[in-house]
């Protein structure tokens, strides 16, 4: 696996423009394997998964206050994630950003 290079970040910024872009990002990634690439492929995965699971929770819940507050959470998580994509950097998102490592090492 490569350090950083324009493929790389390429596939790092991809991550995070929705679900298609992850896939696009995740295929671009296994043509050649970079660790920005992957890093931000885990770290892009678990925001999503998290806020999938935060949405049907409030749901559920129904307290729509709520479910505002964990939007914005959410979209906080991403924009952090995307800017250090952007910057080439690898800075975990908080709160769940290490795990999200972990969680998704396969990737």
């Amino acid at each position: 696996m490569e350090t950083t290079t324009d493929n790389g970040k390429n596939v790092a910024i991809i991550a995070y423009i929705f679900f298609i872009g992850w896939v696009i990002a995740l295929l671009m990634n296994n043509e050649k394997k970079t660790s920005l690439g992957s890093y931000h492929l885990r770290q892009s995965l678990g925001i999503m998964c998290v806020g999938v699971i935060l949405v049907i929770i409030t749901w559920i819940v129904g307290i729509w206050i709520l479910s505002t507050i964990i939007n914005l959470a959410i979209f906080v998580f991403w924009l952090l994630g995307f800017l250090s994509a952007i910057q080439g950097e690898m800075k975990p998102v908080p709160v769940f950003g290490e795990q999200f490592q972990e969680w998704f090492k396969g990737i």
